[in-house]
């Protein structure tokens, strides 16, 4: 292949619908021994709603409208090293708007790569570079995605079920032993972000797999390699045990088909007898072998207990990992698990990227993964899939891809977590829950006409929009079968993560809020109702008040378009909020703590402070959630309403809620002193989730939470305190409130349709400072 074909067949993720390649923000490089990663950061234009303090001119309470916003994303890309001078012209032509821009600007470069080719790059792109070292990359580009990627590390079982368990984000990462192999191979000690050594090593790596695979098979890529070696059978190549014993060694603990000596029968048979695959496949192995052996020998000599593995070699290839992991079992006799990175061979540019971003901008900008943007780990199953018509005939995996966009405020862990470092939001991992897994991925997949319709008729004057839902629904029906077939592809599969990927995918094809004017009509139709719904309520007094405020609270949350039983009668345009009190399930709930509920407050000093996290707009924010603040302020409590920062389904945003609450004070004199006096804010939660993760929440939520000294949180609707937080633990007074509204769910938590769940559990132990995560 020639360098000009070469350099065209580099793909760059699709422009789909936004112009971001040719104008590039900032660069980083990682030039290894065979491969080289770029990452850059790029402009990405979308559609937000925004929301005006004022009626529009048919008298609505809030005007909704949709301006261009501008977020930056940061994209990944590889090639061969061999072809750095074509490559640098690739992206010269491809990644650059004009030379003009960035002459004279320093990009940061990091590997062997940033020496041997410093001068050809500042020729060839017409910058300055800033040579960064290679280990101190990996370590800062590690660290970030163990702190920041949820289930970035996983343990690889190979014919498991599944084959993937991922770890969650590591609140306590250090000490570690980092292994990274590329080229050759470095084994770092870190004992923080700023401390840590280079231990050892060996030239035994990944360019050694390759150079040696090209010698003896005449492959021409990397990935032919693997592809040979997931086909061979290393057997007829390796002398095992059992071929100079006649079985196992028992008394050395050495069983039958251990590999006594690599390549061992070639000494003898005819060379030409040997198939390429089984050499490949006995050459993966060798390599392999060794290297999780020196790695759990320089963990035994350190103390360590956490072997976390990257770089290119690895790359997620099943069988690659499965030996690293079979070598560190074996040698440890089961006691180190070998941890994988779902995106290892992009440590050393993260790390570089970020380090030049945090040194230019005077904020540090969180990122998280956009799981439209981003592919996933490989199966074994994929041939399969094809057969059987569950992915397109010319659907191939793609392990390459990665995007992150960068979040417009910082995010911490909540500090009303009991323990941060167990917390694990969803209720239900669908990788383990085949029934489940099975019934929810194809509710998804059902409903996605619906979003279709409905992203269609939010902006039916577009002349393009019909072909951007069409976009929406192949990529999202794309995800969903990805993970029918392989249900570890992008980490933990929860109900979060798919309506998660949903309201990502919409928002690529700059469908950022299909339900705004849904929203504004059902709100405006609930504050007529306020007023007599507060005069009722305050007729009434201890727990008979109790009583209609938790009913009240249910009945709003009822009001839920992401529910297909309910988006059914809500369609009809003919259901009330009295409607929905009737169909609430009788007492006793499924989950009934109300009682104990109406005692705390009544029998014991008011709460200082409750964080609300809220659902819906329209009734369930207006005529639910409002009474039930009210009341806890009439009680000398400061409420904090948290509401999401980005839209979803027909959830209320923080700036949809700051104007509610205001046309709210005009009603209420309660809430209008409250909100005068900073007794009751408003506050964004940091997410744009029908769910909620409090690993990540707005920093200055967070802070609020502290410095008010928060002793009670409220998580309100399914996606908050049932699909994620039914079983978390606080250091706070915890209520957690829903009515499920979808019956296959119901009946699997032992009820039916509008059962309710009024869940109080008591602090077990006192508020912690928030801490980075």
């Amino acid at each position: 292949m020639t360098h000009q074909n070469y350099a065209r067949s580099i793909e760059l993720p699709k422009e789909q619908i936004f112009p971001n390649l040719k104008n590039a923000k900032r660069f980083a490089i990682d030039i290894g021994g065979s491969l080289a990663k770029v990452a850059y950061s790029a402009d990405w234009h979308r559609r937000a709603p925004i929301v005006y303090d004022e009626p529009d001119t048919e008298g609505s309470i809030y005007n909704v409208a949709e301006t261009e916003e501008t977020m930056v994303r940061l994209h990944f890309v590889k090639f061969e090293t061999k072809y750095i001078e074509t490559c640098l012209d690739f992206i010269l032509a491809n990644l650059i708007d004009s030379k003009e821009f960035i002459r004279d600007k320093i990009i940061k470069v990091t590997g062997g790569g940033a020496y041997k080719y410093k001068d050809l790059i500042t020729s060839r792109l017409g910058v300055q570079v800033d040579k960064e070292d290679e280990i101190e990359c990996l370590i800062y580009g590690c660290n970030f995605l163990l702190k920041n990627i949820p289930d970035e590390a996983f343990i690889y079982l190979r014919h498991g079920n599944p084959d993937y368990k991922f770890q969650g984000v590591d609140q306590d990462v250090f000490p570690y032993l980092l292994v990274n192999i590329g080229s050759g191979v470095s084994l770092v000690k870190v004992e923080s972000d700023t401390k840590f050594e280079r231990i050892g090593g060996t030239s035994t790596g990944g360019g050694t797999f390759w150079g040696l695979g090209c010698l003896l098979t005449q492959a021409k890529s990397f990935d032919d390699l693997l592809e040979l070696a997931e086909n061979g059978d290393h057997r007829s190549v390796d002398m095992l045990v059992k071929d100079i014993y006649g079985g196992a060694y028992n008394s050395l603990g050495l069983g039958a088909d251990i590999i006594a000596s690599s390549f061992g029968k070639a000494t003898r048979l005819d060379g030409d007898r040997f198939q390429k695959e089984d050499i490949v496949r006995s050459l993966l192995l060798c390599i392999s072998n060794d290297i999780g052996q020196i790695a759990y020998l320089q963990a035994r000599l350190h103390g360590l207990t956490k072997i976390y593995f990257g770089g290119y070699f690895i790359r997620g290839h099943p069988l690659t990992m499965h030996t690293i992991a079979f070598a560190i079992n074996y040698w440890s006799k089961g006691e180190i698990k070998a941890l994988f990175l779902r995106h290892e061979g992009y440590l050393g540019a993260i790390g570089a990227f970020l380090k030049g971003a945090n040194e230019e901008d005077a904020e540090k900008y969180c990122w998280g993964e956009n799981l439209a943007g981003s592919s996933g780990l490989t199966s074994p199953n994929w041939s399969c899939a094809q057969e059987e018509q569950l992915l397109p005939t010319n659907f191939t995996p793609n392990f390459d891809l990665f995007e992150l966009d960068r979040l417009e405020r910082p995010v911490l862990a909540c500090p009303l977590l009991l323990d941060p470092s167990s917390y694990f939001p969803d209720t239900v991992d669908l990788m383990y829950d085949i029934d489940a897994r099975m019934y929810w991925l194809k509710c998804f997949e059902d409903s996605v006409e619906k979003t279709v319709a409905l992203a269609i008729k939010s902006q039916a004057e577009e002349v393009d929009v019909e072909e951007r839902a069409r976009k929406f629904r192949e990529k999202y029906v794309g995800k969903l079968r990805t993970l029918l077939v392989n249900p570890c592809a992008y980490g933990s599969l929860t109900v979060r993560s798919l309506l998660d990927t949903s309201s990502q995918c919409l928002a690529e094809f700059l469908f950022p809020d299909p339900y705004s004017q849904q929203k504004v009509q059902e709100s405006e139709l609930a504050l007529k109702q306020l007023s007599g719904h507060l005069s009722y309520l305050d007729t009434l007094s201890g727990i008979s008040l109790h009583i209609q405020l938790a009913r009240g609270l249910l009945a709003g949350n009822v009001f839920d378009w992401g529910a297909k039983e309910i988006r059914e009668l809500l369609e009809t345009g003919h259901f009330s909020f009295k409607d929905a009190q009737n169909k609430l399930q009788e007492r006793p709930w499924l989950i009934d703590d109300l009682d104990s509920w109406s005692n705390r407050l009544m029998f014991q000093p008011p709460y200082r402070c409750a964080a609300i996290f809220c659902d819906n707009s329209g009734a369930d924010i207006i005529l639910g959630i409002m009474p039930f603040a009210r009341h806890l302020l009439s009680m000398g409590t400061e409420v904090i309403l948290c509401a999401n920062s980005r839209p979803t389904l027909n959830d209320v945003t923080y700036k949809e809620l700051v104007i509610l609450v205001k046309r709210v004070a005009e009603l209420c004199p309660v809430i209008s002193i409250a909100l005068a006096r900073y007794k009751l804010v408003v506050m964004e939660s940091g997410q744009g989730s029908p769910c909620l993760d409090l690993r990540f929440i707005d920093q200055g939520l967070a802070k609020a939470m502290v410095d008010r000294k928060a002793d009670l949180i409220v998580l309100e609707g399914m996606g908050r305190a049932v699909h994620t937080n039914l079983y978390a633990a606080f250091a706070c007074d915890s209520l957690k409130v829903a009515v499920l509204k979808n019956r296959w769910l119901a009946n699997r938590l032992g009820g039916d349709m509008f059962s309710v769940m009024f869940k109080f559990e008591r602090s077990q132990k006192t508020v912690a400072s928030p801490s980075m995560t």
